[in-house]
């Protein structure tokens, strides 16, 4: 298992092998513009909260979720698009959705697990842009030779997850007993044509 103190504004790779490819970028968005664009979502964005069935009960889904197109944007806060454009010239990517997560507190997480690839575009990487307070992630491969990796994603970084990891790890925001702020993660997908946007 590995501990990784990403604190400098170079691409780190955390993964490069026939498996897939992960890349973090600690200082992708400057401090002053990371806290803009995280008030501008935290009060733009159209959150929802969400219930799933799990076994033989229904649940809440432990964080608020948001989702935009953005090929044509669709009603997005300026920041949202602000970031898309940045994202989309830093990896020449044709993002045309972003997902966004809310992570209210400790208690707010997300579950070990890895993208449908029938919902992506086969090929195109995923981008996480992270504003607000510092989450871990726990990043792990699906079968052996195992490994682990926290990740500490912190206000203005870009974690980016090629095509192939999401068939080799998964990869999961877990709760925490610390006191934590909020946190906003923005998620840029290539979705297939004819798939849905959002998501």
């Amino acid at each position: 298992m590995s501990q990784l103190a990403l604190f400098d504004p170079i691409d780190r790779v955390l993964a490069d092998d026939e498996r897939g490819r992960i890349t973090y970028l600690a200082a992708f968005i400057d401090p002053a513009t990371a806290a803009a664009w995280f008030t501008d979502v935290r009060a733009g964005a159209e959150w929802r909260a969400h219930r799933r069935q799990m076994y033989d009960r229904e649940v809440d889904v432990p964080r608020l979720i948001g989702h935009y197109r953005l090929d044509p944007p669709r009603s997005a806060p300026a920041a949202i698009l602000d970031a898309a454009a940045r994202v989309t010239a830093h990896l020449h990517v044709p993002f045309n959705s972003v997902g966004l997560n809310l992570y209210r507190d400790g208690r707010d997480s997300v579950a070990p697990h890895n993208d449908h690839l029938s919902e992506l575009r086969k090929g195109f990487p995923i981008a996480l842009l992270s504003l607000g307070a510092t989450r871990r992630m726990t990043i792990r491969t699906k079968a052996a030779p195992h490994r682990s990796m926290h990740v500490e994603l912190e206000s203005g970084s870009l974690l980016v997850m090629d095509y192939a990891t999401q068939i080799h790890y998964t990869h999961g925001v877990p709760k925490t007993a610390e006191r934590v702020g909020e946190r906003i993660s923005l998620a840029f997908r290539v979705k297939p044509d004819g798939k849905s946007l959002e998501g």
